[in-house]
């Protein structure tokens, strides 16, 4: 393709706003984004902010005379941190209005001269020529809710020159299986007692209005069954809490993963762990790392991980997401814990997670314990 056909198909020419995101999108995912206190929360996590401080500040040569691009900017402290490190012109694609105030954060810190905010959504913004870089914070619960990472790839295959970088480079989901997890027990306590609610509500129902609702009792439990002990909750685990090592689930190169990839996650990922005490095993945790290494052809110096692993430490914002077995699986130390789980994305709202997942626990040769069930990640 000629030069300025390439431009021209992948959006390159004068610096142009985009779009803002659809009244349907908007309401189920931008729009929280809009405010200083969801950004000030994030800002405040010091292992987020303090990785991308620290994969940035500590790789200038990655960033020196670049030109960058900061996907779903915020409040545009990437691309500060990029700025600082040496890059010659950064454009801070911010989707929603907090575009107009990392402006005047940016004018702040006086680097308008370095910075521009592109306010649109990175699909449809324009930029006047390719970039070196690209730098973004995308990642959601379990890794993959929000699905902003189709458009960093996206960005990638509009934008980023042959052999530029992406930060973060690398991602891993991790399982892990869990032992002692209160908030398991407290939501089946919970779920139980909604069993007696419908048959109070029914009674109720019958005596005072003669109106007998019992056919819809099989339904309403459905309801809370999925609501209570189908759906992930946050958490902050401890490593004590684990009855294994975290064990990775998918890996994930940006440079090489496209969007039809991450769409088709819905083929099976398979992992084992192996459980390390005798324990009943109340759950399953995901979280995620994501590494900072450049490219191969701008490596970085600094390699940085940030991992969002249970820790006895400050939780990252992210925490974890748990997931209960219920009831729960007894587990002997040396078992095996096999899983085969498919990651959807929920019809009703593509940013939302659906896993569809068989376990099977035992030692080789001898499956004690089988468990298959649909979770969801909200």
């Amino acid at each position: 393709m000629a030069q300025e056909g390439y431009a021209a198909a992948n959006g390159i020419g004068c610096l142009q706003d985009g779009k803002p995101p659809d009244e349907t999108d908007n309401a189920n995912y931008f729009c929280e984004y809009a405010f200083l206190y969801h950004q000030m929360d994030m800002l405040e996590d010091e292992h987020r902010t303090g990785s991308y401080f620290n994969a940035i500040a500590w790789n200038p040569d990655s960033f020196k005379d670049k030109v960058v691009l900061d996907v779903g900017a915020g409040s545009g402290i990437l691309s500060i941190f990029a700025a600082k490190a040496g890059a010659k012109e950064v454009f801070a694609v911010e989707a929603t209005d907090m575009a107009v105030r990392s402006r005047k954060i940016i004018q702040a810190q006086g680097l308008s001269h370095i910075i521009k905010v592109v306010q649109g959504t990175v699909e449809t913004v324009t930029l006047p020529y390719m970039v070196d870089v690209i730098i973004s914070e995308w990642m959601g619960y379990f890794l993959l809710r929000e699905s902003m990472l189709d458009s960093v790839l996206i960005a990638r295959d509009r934008f980023l020159k042959p052999g530029g970088a992406l930060f973060p480079s690398h991602a891993t989901l991790f399982l892990a299986p869990v032992g002692s997890a209160k908030a398991c027990r407290e939501k089946q306590q919970t779920f139980d007692g909604e069993r007696q609610h419908f048959d109070d509500f029914n009674d109720a129902m019958t005596n005072y209005y003669g109106s007998d609702f019992s056919c819809m009792r099989g339904e309403f439990l459905e309801e809370q069954r999925k609501y209570y002990l189908q759906t992930g909750m946050f958490v902050n685990l401890t490593p004590k809490q684990l009855a294994s090592g975290g064990s990775p689930l998918l890996e994930i190169d940006l440079l090489r993963i496209t969007v039809e990839d991450l769409k088709d996650v819905e083929k099976p990922l398979t992992c084992s762990m192996r459980i390390s005490k005798d324990t009943q095993l109340e759950g399953f945790t995901g979280y995620f790392n994501v590494m900072f290494r450049g490219s191969p052809q701008n490596p970085t110096k600094e390699v940085i991980e940030l991992t969002t692993a249970p820790t006895a430490g400050t939780a990252t914002h992210w925490g974890q997401q748990l997931f209960g077995f219920f009831p729960p699986l007894q587990a002997k130390s040396g078992d095996v814990l096999e899983c085969r789980l498919r990651i959807k994305r929920q019809k009703k709202n593509h940013r939302l997670l659906q896993l569809e997942a068989a376990f099977t626990l035992g030692s080789e040769g001898n499956v004690r314990e089988k468990r298959e069930d649909t979770w969801y990640v909200d």
